[in-house]
């Protein structure tokens, strides 16, 4: 029989549900909701979600079961996890287990009957709070609650990137056309994936890598990938990424590396009040007027008005206006705040790699007329 829990916010509302998966005890975390109707499991294994609790708005999840090929990560760094209905019995022929099987294996706690449309109300009506997670039913005195309100995540990005430089060898038709250094902060998986299918080798490098080190792989291009936590935490990879940017080797930031791009160039960034988690979110391109659907997990958002000389606006939110692209006129740089490698979807802005990939085209003729000149 499943055992009760109990979800208390730091504005005192509480919400009873039951859990699965790895046993409870006390959880502490950020509470967020994401809108995504499908890929859970990309979303359960998304390193951005570090320390977080997610709370999925879609009222069945777990349906088509454990699919491995589909993670993100191989690790999962979500603090807990909650849904409405937790589907038991999932039916798919990519099958290969249940929910409550692979959160017991890794530890993860999860809750299944809350009320996740009030919950996401909530959260939306009085921007992102803390929670704790507990089985036993918690007492709202001014002392626990202001114990909630001072939890603050530390050291996100360096619980989430990789301890060691690995490399992934181009595939498809052209192979190893391109050498890409991928810096990460918390990289998914299918950045990586969609990179080698365009004939790109990939040296996944961690997030304390210094820029000498970067520019001695004579990388034809810089992938700086998302990641978790507040982008102004990150001092040492910022001054880092200063001087890689400074190189003239082409870059393309996506989500934590648009933001960490920003901050390196001049500019700055600001938490948003419930940020923008889901499968759904309508982004307008400024040059063409064309809107497109887009995937995004970020709670920080770059301040338009404090764009540096050389930094333009390219893509707008169009619900909330806030920044989802830069184009830099001073580097070969471009950023968006929305993933266009998005799996399970939707895959408008696929796009943007091709237009990654013609930059590295230029600037590999660049280097290799120059280097005809010295001799």
């Amino acid at each position: 029989m499943s055992r009760p829990v109990y979800l208390q916010l730091e504005n005192g509302d509480c919400f009873e549900g039951k859990g699965f998966g790895a046993p409870l005890g006390e959880i502490t975390g950020e509470v967020v909701f994401t809108t995504g109707m499908t890929g859970y499991l990309e979303t359960i294994t998304d390193p951005s979600y570090y320390g977080q609790i997610v709370v999925q708005t879609f009222p069945m999840i777990g349906n088509y079961g454990v699919i491995p090929q589909d993670f993100e990560n191989r690790n999962v760094y979500l603090s807990a996890y909650i849904v409405k209905e937790w589907c038991q019995e999932p039916s798919n022929f990519r099958s290969s287990g249940n929910l409550d099987t692979f959160f017991k294996d890794r530890n993860i706690s999860a809750v299944y009957g809350i009320d996740t449309r009030k919950l996401a109300k909530t959260i939306r009506e009085s921007g992102t709070m803390n929670g704790r997670l507990t089985e036993k039913k918690p007492a709202c005195t001014p002392k626990e609650l202001e114990k909630l309100r001072s939890f603050s995540i530390h050291g996100a990005v360096e619980a989430v990137t990789p301890k060691e430089k690995r490399i992934f060898e181009a595939g498809g038709e052209k192979k190893e056309k391109f050498n890409v250094v991928l810096w990460d902060f918390g990289a998914k998986a299918n950045i990586t994936r969609e990179l080698t299918k365009r004939g790109c080798r990939v040296t996944d490098v961690p997030a304390d890598t210094r820029a000498e080190d970067i520019i001695a792989m004579k990388p034809d291009g810089i992938m700086l990938s998302n990641g978790p936590g507040n982008p102004e935490d990150n001092a040492d990879v910022i001054e880092e990424l200063r001087k890689v940017s400074e190189a003239g080797i082409p870059l393309f930031g996506i989500c934590l590396g648009h933001q960490l791009l920003a901050i390196a160039r001049g500019a700055k960034t600001g938490k948003m009040k419930y940020g923008h988690r889901g499968a759904n979110q309508p982004v307008k391109d400024l040059s063409t007027g064309r809107v497109y659907i887009s995937s995004q997990n970020h709670g920080y958002e770059v301040l338009r008005d404090s764009l540096p000389k050389g930094a333009e606006e390219t893509f707008v939110n169009v619900n909330d206006k806030t920044c989802e692209g830069l184009t830099y006129h001073d580097i070969p740089a471009f950023t968006v705040q929305f993933h266009p490698e998005a799996c399970a979807g939707p895959r408008d802005t696929m796009g943007l790699f091709e237009r990654f990939t013609a930059l590295m085209e230029e600037y590999r003729k660049k280097e290799q007329k120059e280097d005809v000149q010295c001799r």
